[in-house]
């Protein structure tokens, strides 16, 4: 029987999960490429090896350009197109099927039901309807209050598997050499280096059925955090999600943060404190009409700072994603100066050089700030040489790693630290906790623990 031949489209994320989970084992269906978006350099031109693609794969895989794509569904006779990449317009994600289609192929999305991976513990999940709306401090948040009740927490994240793929298929980080070990970038530092000063085990990598069932071996409860605005790779128990009032209605017109939305069990508003109440009221206007069971939280992003900016020249890093395909001009860094009296933000434009430069062309409505842009050796480099150049006083980081483990900077760095706080119920409307919404996950992880002690005893009175 003739296979169907398939192109997943991705950013290498949900694109080797959709495949790893639903085709890898498929005869039915032949993968015979990926196309990989810009958004991460150095990923066109490799190939998903055969270690991870099986046996039904002894070359692996190539990975194309997303721009190649019409040429991809020709050369290679492609039947069908799965799209598998996130936080982009529903226009977008049109015109890219319309591209497909123009082609003569099918178009499809691969649904929950199809890519979610159940475990044998309980999940939480964490979502957004944008990037950089605050799904890291909430999960730190999360794993802080379950971990309060005694719980063993293991934290996986979305994948941002740069290097050596088969290295990467399941990484486990316990301690700062294991960031080292793994070769990490600035970007997946971001996300790991606060779960590691927590005493908290995280995973990553490239297999994910893999990566939980290595991660249920050492926990009560998986804590999964997404990355973008994609939807869950593991079925989640508690699915929680983050919209953010300074991108209001964003919930209706990005993929899949709609989707998020309307599965959600609870949504949280942040940056209550940085939006006016218009934003807050539409957005929870939007969350009214596309989920109106959901329970909805309020919370902001408490600030904190290691040292003084009052009265000094800053030059502002900040998360990068959330800055480029995000969307955002501004974050954590430029509130903090302007609320803490800094006397002016350096703008970087004169000093920065190579990718660093491009970026900033590419997205000029940035307010004088730098994205941490570090996916590779050469991007760090450049990211310390335009630091470094800069006439400014301070390095006002407001990106969640410490900067000074990796880049050589001859200026000092004070450090901008955001961490969710909850705003408490005005006594007018019903507001849960999230304590409340964890209560039943508190429980059934107890339980279930109860039971694994139970039959270790079992085994050893026998």
């Amino acid at each position: 029987m003739d296979r169907t031949r398939v192109v997943i489209m991705g950013a290498a994320g949900r694109d080797f999960h959709d495949f790893n989970v639903a085709y890898r084992q498929d005869q039915t269906a032949e993968v015979v490429a990926f196309t990989a978006a810009t958004q991460i350099p150095g990923i066109a031109g490799r190939v998903y090896p055969p270690e991870l693609a099986g046996p039904l794969y002894p070359k692996g895989i190539p990975i194309f350009a997303e721009a190649e794509l019409e040429k991809v569904i020709a050369d290679l006779k492609v039947d069908r197109v799965v799209f598998a990449y996130s936080d982009v317009t529903h226009e977008h994600v049109m015109h890219t099927a319309s591209r497909v289609l123009a082609c003569g192929a099918d178009f499809e999305l691969l649904g929950p039901a199809r890519t979610m991976v159940a475990s044998t513990k309980p999940v939480v999940a964490t979502g957004a309807t944008r990037t950089g709306a605050g799904k890291s401090q909430t999960t730190r948040y999360l794993a802080a209050l379950l971990e309060k009740q005694g719980l063993r927490v293991v934290v996986v994240r979305h994948p941002m598997p740069y290097g050596d793929l088969v290295a990467q298929r399941v990484q486990r980080y316990a301690e700062y050499a294991d960031l080292d070990r793994y070769e990490t970038t600035i970007e997946e530092r971001e996300e790991y280096e606060p779960h590691l000063d927590a005493g908290r085990v995280l995973y990553a990598g490239v297999d994910y059925e893999a990566i939980l069932r290595q991660a249920e071996t050492e926990a009560d409860v998986v804590l999964w955090e997404g990355g973008n605005n994609d939807f869950p790779f593991y079925k989640p128990d508690l699915f929680i999600v983050i919209a953010d009032p300074l991108r209001a209605g964003h919930e209706f017109h990005y993929h899949p943060g709609e989707t998020n939305v309307r599965m959600a069990d609870a949504i949280i508003i942040n940056k209550v404190d940085s939006a006016t109440p218009e934003q807050i009221a539409e957005v929870q206007a939007g969350i009214a009409s596309l989920n109106p069971t959901a329970r909805v939280i309020l919370a902001r992003s408490g600030l904190t700072l290691s040292g003084e900016i009052a009265g000094k020249r800053v030059a502002v890093v900040e998360d990068g994603p959330t800055l480029t395909h995000g969307g955002m001009t501004f974050g954590a860094g430029v509130v903090a100066a302007h609320r803490l009296g800094a006397a002016e933000l350096v703008d970087p434009v004169p000093y920065a050089t190579g990718q660093l430069a491009d970026t900033l062309r590419r997205y000029p409505a940035l307010q004088h700030l730098l994205p941490a842009m570090g996916y590779g050796a050469e991007q760090m480099h450049e990211l310390e040489t335009t630091l470094n150049a800069m006439p400014a006083d301070v390095v006002l980081s407001a990106t969640p790693i410490d900067l000074t483990r990796i880049l050589h900077l001859t200026k000092p760095v004070v450090r901008v630290v955001y961490e969710l706080e909850e705003i408490p119920a005005d006594g007018k409307t019903a507001q849960p906790t999230l304590a409340e919404l964890l209560a039943p996950i508190v429980e059934k992880a107890r339980r279930l623990r109860s039971g694994e002690g139970q039959s270790t005893r079992a085994v050893l009175d026998r």
